[in-house]
This record gives C-alpha cells, sequence and structure tokens, in this order.
C-alpha cells in the first residue's frame, strides 16, 4: 500500500492511499474510520483529492456521529 498523502480537516484525519489498482480514502475520528475504495480507471489522483473527498466529507462526519453513537450504545 502507497501512502499518497493526507488532506487536513479540524475534525478528522483524512489519509489517500493507492493500493491493488484502487485508490483508498480513509477517514478517522476517535475511535471509529470509514474508507471508501475507487477503481484507479474511474478517477484520476488530482480528481480525488479535489472533488472526490470534498463530497465525502459533509457525509462522513454524519456517519462519524451515528458510529460514535452506536459504539457508545453498545457500551452501556
Amino acid at each position: 500500500m502507497r501512502t499518497l498523502g493526507e488532506i487536513k480537516h479540524p475534525e478528522m484525519k483524512i489519509s489517500l492511499f493507492s493500493w491493488n489498482g484502487k485508490y483508498l480514502v480513509k477517514f478517522e475520528q476517535g475511535f471509529c474510520e470509514q474508507t471508501y475504495k475507487f477503481e484507479h480507471l474511474e478517477v484520476e489522483e488530482t480528481q480525488l483529492r479535489e472533488h472526490v473527498v470534498g463530497s465525502l466529507t459533509e457525509q462522513a462526519l454524519k456517519t462519524f456521529s451515528d458510529m460514535h453513537s452506536a459504539r457508545n450504545a453498545a457500551t452501556e
């Protein structure tokens, strides 16, 4: 797996990877993480950084909220 870099965000860590013909966009916040995969043929690396990550960021934050709630409920 090759690390392509990170994108700065105040609420979560965003990492970009290339592996096995796919780009991976990994969002991390606390004890939770989300990974989205895209075929290299589907999107170029510059598009991945500029458009795909931007459009996924808001949804990732909403999903993290649900994930944290589910995790907290499981430990109560």
